[in-house]
């Protein structure tokens, strides 16, 4: 449908129109604070000037009596539009072709007012009546449709629905406009059309498109629901008195949607500046890789053993980065309600506000619920000063002589992996974090991160060497970690990339391997966690379609964790966050199509409390709303009974 958009504009993929699936019609533009320049700035591509032709000026106005000399068409809208045209290199915006509608209505007779508006535009012939520059469409006191051919080619004129033009008259027709009251009297554009409304509005667009021309109503509705179910039903021209509101609707198009299935996306990269120092250099999402082709495969437990009173060999703790509720369900939206970790049955909410400030990040967040202890931001595993280390989860196994691993898709350095091996007061402090490996008890660190064993160190530690005088072995592979014994480091930078189609069971089957080795490497038992780290990344580069792989990602290293705990009846599995980045909201969607609309309000963490899913003997600990320090608490506390 939206085909027909391509006779009103060209897009150009890195220009803002080409991340904007519509036309914004700016309605009454000259009630605008700035006229022409608010509509122009948020690129609209369609804007309205009324005008009369009073005492031989044509002025702007919506009422006679609101004329006022001073706003003349020449210099509310000709002059600005043809001085932005000529700096612009003859085009409207600076990057791109997109063409401009300059709809004039005529509120005063047809042929007098008409023949003025041609007269000072044909002034300006290279903006307004060559090909490719600005299009001038004329509706209000639009000529009888016999008349179009009297007036000039580059003229064009506002159909409308009830009319029957010829192929020559339909020719000079720019766009076809009729009120939405016409098909919709009921809707105030809150929740859904009723089904005759319906029905009447999907009807006449079609007929619009069957003539090939846009179509545009007005007194339409405005809102987000409203936009959205226009965008869907594939009105061509969206008409709004809030351009700025509308045009941040639709910006960034590309970013906002996921729909499952191969669908089109905007070129180029999404990424973010708002990391730390472990994880600056990731180098952001290819937009075009962001996709889908088919539904994701989940795991239904057999729920055997799940919630019982059996005694707890292992405990795998899987931790989405910057994974809230609406993170989940999105993804779960996207494939039709079905997720792993949506079918456990124990399901609690923590909320993770640490020492000193009221929001956490990663380090706070993973110190809490690596040691269960309160933490304060930017802090590894330690108290404020850092004179004091706080023993984490893989401490405690490790004492009871089970293995410990610790796997993650971010840098292995970076906060949430380091709280389980490392301890400082400083997240950013990568030198002092791998030091740990030196005299690490942890048998298995997996992650992205060859460099810090590779590139010089101020201390002149030669890494590769002091991890191996403590017992570690090194590989490069993390899919073969079950084929090394004994304690190993793996730093596999195929890890530090975003999820595709084609890598997105890479998680799942690092988990899987490194769920083998440490089973092999005890006979007591193991504790992992596997973190899943670009969920957040997505939030803080404000990319939604990458949050989605990615949950889907994670959710496939959630389903390994629970084949292997139906495997032996005797694991643990808990599945939570370290925080919620982005504030998303899901906005709208269509289920059979599995399409989400969604946005974030920030690019930054959010006090959001996040979920938290349990599978296994001792599950039904982890319900009920808690601080997330109960979490490591509550594992130790099991483990031990």
């Amino acid at each position: 449908m939206r085909n027909f958009l391509l006779g009103l504009a060209v897009l150009l993929p890195l220009s803002l129109a080409a991340q904007q699936p519509v036309v914004l019609h700016s309605h009454n533009d000259y009630n605008r604070t700035a006229p022409f320049w608010e509509a122009y700035s948020q690129h609209c591509r369609s804007i309205e000037a009324d005008v009369f032709l009073h005492e031989g000026q044509l002025l702007v106005g919506h009422e006679l009596e609101d004329l006022k000399l001073e706003n003349s068409f020449l210099r509310m809208y000709v002059d600005p539009i043809v001085r932005t045209f000529h700096a612009n290199g003859n085009r409207m915006w600076a990057g791109s072709d997109d063409r401009l509608m300059l709809l004039v209505e005529l509120k005063s007779a047809t042929e007098p007012t008409l023949a003025e508006v041609v007269r000072q535009l044909e002034q300006f012939p290279d903006v307004f009546c060559a090909p490719g520059a600005v299009q001038v469409a004329i509706t209000g006191n639009v000529p009888a449709k016999e008349h179009f051919q009297d007036y000039p080619a580059w003229v064009g004129f506002d159909g409308d629905i009830r009319e029957t033009y010829t192929p020559a008259q339909l020719e000079r027709v720019a766009l076809v406009s009729n009120s939405f009251r016409m098909f919709a009297k009921k809707w105030n554009g809150k929740g859904r059309m009723i089904d005759s409304e319906l029905d009447a509005v999907t009807a006449a667009i079609e007929r619009v498109h069957s003539w090939g021309k846009p179509i545009r109503f007005w007194e339409a509705p405005e809102g987000t629901t409203a936009y959205f179910t226009f965008w869907k039903l594939g009105v061509d021209i969206i008409n709004t008195d809030k351009p700025a509101v509308a045009s941040l609707f639709f910006s960034d198009w590309g970013n906002k949607n996921f729909i499952m299935g191969k669908h089109e996306v905007q070129a180029g990269v999404t990424g973010t500046k708002k990391l730390d120092a472990a994880t600056r250099s990731f180098s952001g999402f290819q937009n075009e890789k962001l996709q889908l082709s088919h539904r994701v495969p989940t795991y239904t437990p057999t729920y055997r053993n799940d919630g019982s009173n059996k005694k707890i060999k292992n405990v795998i703790l899987l931790i989405g980065d910057g994974m809230g509720i609406n993170q989940v369900m999105a993804a779960a939206y996207a494939n039709q309600y079905e997720l792993s970790m949506l079918k456990l049955k124990s399901v609690g909410i923590q909320y993770y506000n640490p020492n000193d400030d009221f929001i956490g990040d990663s380090a706070s967040g993973g110190s809490a619920l690596a040691t269960g202890e309160i933490s304060w931001t930017r802090h590894i595993s330690s108290n404020k000063d850092g004179s004091v280390e706080y023993p984490a989860l893989t401490d405690y196994f490790k004492a009871q002589g089970k293995a410990t691993g610790v796997v993650s898709l971010g840098d292995i350095a970076d906060a949430t992996p380091a709280v389980f091996y490392g301890h400082t007061s400083e997240r950013d402090s990568t030198d002092r974090i791998t030091s740990y490996w030196l005299t690490s008890d942890v048998d298995l660190i997996c992650g992205p991160g060859t460099g810090y064993l590779e590139r010089p160190r101020k201390d002149g530690i030669d890494m590769l060497s002091g991890i191996k005088a403590n017992g570690y072995s090194y590989t490069k592979d993390a899919t073969a970690v079950n084929e090394v014994s004994g304690k190993l480091i793996c730093l596999d930078d195929r890890m530090g990339a975003y999820a595709t189609e084609e890598t997105l069971d890479f998680l799942a089957r690092i988990t899987k391997s490194s769920i083998e080795k440490l089973s092999k490497d005890s006979k007591k038992g193991f504790f992992l966690m596997v973190e899943g780290a670009k969920i957040d990344y997505a939030g803080h580069s404000d990319c939604f379609p990458a949050s989605v792989i990615e949950e889907f990602s994670f959710d496939l290293a959630v389903a390994e964790a629970l084949k292997f705990a139906d495997s032996n009846g005797e694991t643990l599995v808990v599945v939570t966050a370290d925080h919620e980045t982005g504030g998303l909201t899901l906005l709208d969607g269509d289920l059979s199509t599995g399409h989400v609309l969604a946005v974030y309000n920030s690019d930054d963490h959010t006090p959001t409390v996040v979920p938290v899913f349990a599978y296994g003997p001792g599950s039904r600990e982890f319900t009920g709303t808690y601080l997330n320090i109960e979490i490591a608490r509550t594992i130790k506390r099991l483990v031990t009974k």
